[in-house]
């Protein structure tokens, strides 16, 4: 019987639940049976990408953004305690699960309760400083907090001076295992002819989702050229709508995202730790519009900014002349790092 290991990102967007299918297919690779927990459009997508495996529902952190995002931080504490009812829930049925699917590891990517003293419990995050501003002491120590009771975290990018994250990913010292596993993307990068001047590609917790999305709809609807917009909306059924020059999709899988990316020029996106590993690993032109007040979104917008490789702008201040700005910044560029998954999985293989 192979062994089970349950893996369960983060429903918080799309970004947690994509960077989970290439560990994934790893588990799948090694003979492993994984079993995929999570909610919402996380689960969804997770269940298209893996019609095949065992998909289990979690408790949903039911996460909304505020409309302002002056209001970020107030709504976050607002949900603080949805936060922490659900964390309390995830501990019980996390129990539940592992004797009821003979579970033999977990993987939790930013779900702070899915743990276990039965078996080994890997955190992935990115964000061992969470910035909030002039509160990011506290932030940052209730999160190293909850992750020091996990065995071992992985953080998904280079531990060099040559890094994506930043900040966010890197402190001088930390009490528990830490792995950097290199920066983790579904996606290849290969050579094909360009066919979309422009692509879209938004996700994430209304209603900012929403407020993007009209905002990029009214802006692109007089730009001279193709675009592919992918609202991020993870319905049952695909739906694509042709308005002139601009495709809409509400959502794609993989392999048709992988292709879109590859044939477009540029992707216009939040900047999202995940889509940023994505992009770099397909070498793309990007221009970013951080979430308004994630602080997050905002730090790594501004420092790819600085560094020359991405524009970027507050979302209110975003017109399509801002694109004229493109040909000063080099882009995102991939690292050549290969995850070692053989010293990753030794914890299941004791």
């Amino acid at each position: 019987m192979k062994k089970r290991i349950l893996i369960t990102p983060l429903n918080w967007g799309l970004g947690h639940a994509t960077r989970c299918i290439p560990i994934i297919n790893a588990l799948l690779n090694f003979g492993f049976e994984p079993i995929i927990a999570s909610d919402g459009v996380a689960l969804s997508l997770l269940q298209k990408e893996f019609p095949e495996l065992t998909t289990l529902k979690l408790p949903s952190y039911k996460v909304t953004y505020a409309k302002k995002g002056k209001y970020f931080k107030l709504k976050m504490l607002k949900n603080s305690p949805k936060l922490l009812n659900a964390i309390k829930a995830e501990k019980k049925v996390i129990n539940s699960i592992i004797d009821n699917y003979n579970i033999e590891g977990i993987i939790s990517d930013n779900r702070l309760g899915v743990r276990s003293k039965k078996v080994p419990s890997i955190f992935i995050t990115h964000q061992l400083n969470v910035l909030s501003g002039n509160t990011t002491w506290l932030s940052t120590k209730i999160h190293q907090k909850i992750i020091k009771k996990f065995d071992v975290c992985w953080v998904p990018d280079t531990n060099g001076n040559i890094n994506l994250s930043g900040k966010l990913g890197h402190v001088k010292s930390f009490e528990i295992e830490t792995k950097y596993i290199g920066p983790l993307s579904r996606f290849k990068k290969t050579e094909t002819t360009i066919k979309n001047d422009v692509m879209v590609l938004i996700s994430g917790p209304e209603p900012q989702r929403s407020l993007l999305e009209e905002k990029l709809l009214s802006e692109l609807k007089d730009f001279k050229g193709n675009v592919v917009f992918v609202k991020g909306k993870m319905e049952r059924e695909q739906v694509i709508e042709t308005m002139g020059h601009i495709t809409t999709y509400n959502f794609m899988t993989s392999n048709l995202l992988e292709k879109t990316i590859n044939e477009s020029e540029l992707v216009i996106s939040r900047s999202g730790y995940t889509t940023v590993m994505d992009l770099a690993k397909l070498n793309k032109k990007a221009f970013f519009i951080p979430t308004p007040g994630q602080f997050e979104q905002e730090y790594l917008a501004k420092r790819l900014t600085q560094l020359g490789l991405v524009p970027s702008c507050k979302q209110e201040d975003f017109t399509i002349k801002k694109l004229g700005q493109l040909p000063l910044y080099k882009g995102l560029k991939s690292f050549d790092f290969e995850i070692d998954y053989t010293d990753l999985f030794k914890p299941f293989l004791a």
